[in-house]
């Protein structure tokens, strides 16, 4: 504030940001005077004079200029960010999650130049603006998505979540990684007034890096290097042999080796699981189960899930990702039949014969051949006995059937079936077969005895009958 001292006045003036002070004028007892020293008195009130007019203009001009010259505000303060994982920063191999990041600004102001004279600023030195975000997996074994998150302008005192999705690989190695967070933002660094309508604004840019630590525990992780599927066929059961290694992090104790149906999968587990005990780093296990193949599987490959439980380094129980394999599977047993003689007369008792094949993939043991006799047929031997068969073997089986006498000619379809035996003593029972047997009218003396026949017997009788006619007439008495 400037001050401003007036000859002859007794007070001081308040104008804007300055104080004038005004003095009264002085009463003064004349005393007489020679006309020179008058005159010298005139000369001096006269140049004092004048310098109370310059001191008075100069104070005029100073309140002139004074809006102009209104100062300058100044901030101390600037952003404070940190970042931090908004949940658990441990994780397993083969996680797949959302990871919050939150970001906090926990900056100051310091100080602030108030006056009435000076603008606010609408931004504060401690806001960071216009901040993105962007997650990297540095050395860390995951993957990271999505592209750099935008946050805003972040004020001092509160904070912000950016989403990333992660993806840890499945045979990441466990330890201690780091991520890095970098943080890009603007802050006012100065704001300066200029004139009493102006403020001028000083942003700096900031690339802030920030390391947040994560865990990847360690566990078992499997593969399986091998996978042979034994005697399995579609519709019976059979035995999957497996080769497990442990390829994770962890020495899995006391571990059992477990296999999983798989969705709809037509494999089914009938004994699922194989104690192995001790399941170090890098060790193999062979393991063989017994499962079950729904009759309606096809000849392909299907899937099967594989994995262990175990206790873990912190002496829990727990379970290792499945590992899903693929197992083939064989044709289902099938058979098909022909005849071989099968054609009948109405009223005969008959043998009929037929050739039963296995033209499915795995062999049938005990198998044995069944025919169903409807009318007109009836049977009292409608079994066979084929015995084992492997796929593409064939064997005959006869029955034995009568015909009624009113049998209509024409062919006719027994229902036929095959009962055999799998691996593991189970019966089953194949799809129905059609056994086609054929009733036929009975033969004539042609068809029986062949024209040479029949001319043979004519003249059998011609010559019998021309003797006799001979022996009557050219005979002596």
């Amino acid at each position: 504030m400037v001050f401003i001292r007036f000859k002859n006045q007794h007070d001081w003036k308040k104008t804007g940001n300055f104080m004038i002070k005004t003095i009264g004028k002085k009463i003064q007892k004349k005393t007489p005077v020679s006309s020179s020293g008058e005159k010298r008195a005139r000369v001096a009130d006269g140049a004092s004079g004048y310098l109370y007019v310059c001191i008075v203009a100069m104070a005029l001009l100073l309140l002139a200029i004074a809006p102009v010259s209104a100062g300058t505000q100044t901030m101390a303060g600037s952003p404070e960010l940190n970042a931090h994982i908004g949940s658990t920063n441990e994780f397993s191999p083969g996680d797949d999650f959302n990871l919050p990041v939150v970001i906090e600004n926990t900056g100051l102001n310091q100080f602030m130049i108030v006056n009435s004279g000076i603008i606010s600023p609408t931004d504060l030195s401690n806001t960071a603006k216009q901040l993105t975000v962007t997650l990297s997996p540095g050395d860390a074994p995951l993957v990271v998505k999505p592209d750099p998150q935008v946050v805003g302008d972040l004020p001092a005192s509160q904070s912000a979540t950016a989403q990333f999705h992660i993806t840890v690989n499945q045979y990441a190695a466990a330890g201690n990684y780091e991520l890095p967070v970098v943080l890009n933002y603007t802050y006012l660094y100065q704001a300066n007034q200029e004139g009493s309508e102006t403020l001028n604004y000083q942003y700096k840019s900031v690339n802030q890096t920030v390391l947040i630590p994560i865990t990847i525990k360690p566990e078992v992780q499997i593969t399986i290097p091998a996978v042979e599927a034994d005697n399995l066929n579609a519709g019976i059961e059979g035995y999957v042999n497996l080769t497990v290694k442990n390829v994770g992090s962890d020495d899995g104790r006391n571990a059992v080796v477990l296999i999983r149906q798989n969705d709809n999968s037509p494999i089914t587990p009938d004994e699922g699981s194989v104690y192995i005990g001790d399941f170090p780093v890098g060790a193999t296990a062979n393991c063989t189960f017994r499962v079950a193949v729904g009759s309606d599987a096809q000849q392909k490959t299907y899937p099967l899930d594989v994995l262990v439980t175990y206790k873990n380094y912190e002496g829990d129980y727990v379970n290792s990702p499945n590992e899903t394999i693929g197992v083939p599977v064989g044709q289902k047993v099938a058979f098909s039949v022909t005849p071989v003689s099968a054609s009948v007369t109405p009223g005969a008792n008959t043998v009929i014969t037929y050739r039963f094949q296995n033209t499915g993939g795995t062999t049938a043991y005990n198998a044995e051949a069944r025919i169903s006799a409807v009318d007109p047929f009836t049977s009292n031997d409608d079994t066979a006995f084929l015995g084992t068969m492997a796929p593409g073997d064939s064997r005959t089986a006869s029955f034995d059937v009568s015909v009624d006498s009113g049998a209509t000619v024409k062919e006719y379809g027994l229902d036929s079936e095959v009962l055999y035996y799998d691996n593991f003593n189970n019966q089953f029972t194949s799809d129905p077969l059609k056994a086609n047997v054929v009733i036929v009218s009975a033969p004539s003396l042609i068809d029986s005895i062949g024209l040479p026949g029949l001319i043979a017997i004519v003249l059998v009788v011609l010559a019998i009958a021309g003797y006799v006619i001979y022996t009557k007439r050219f005979k002596p008495r």
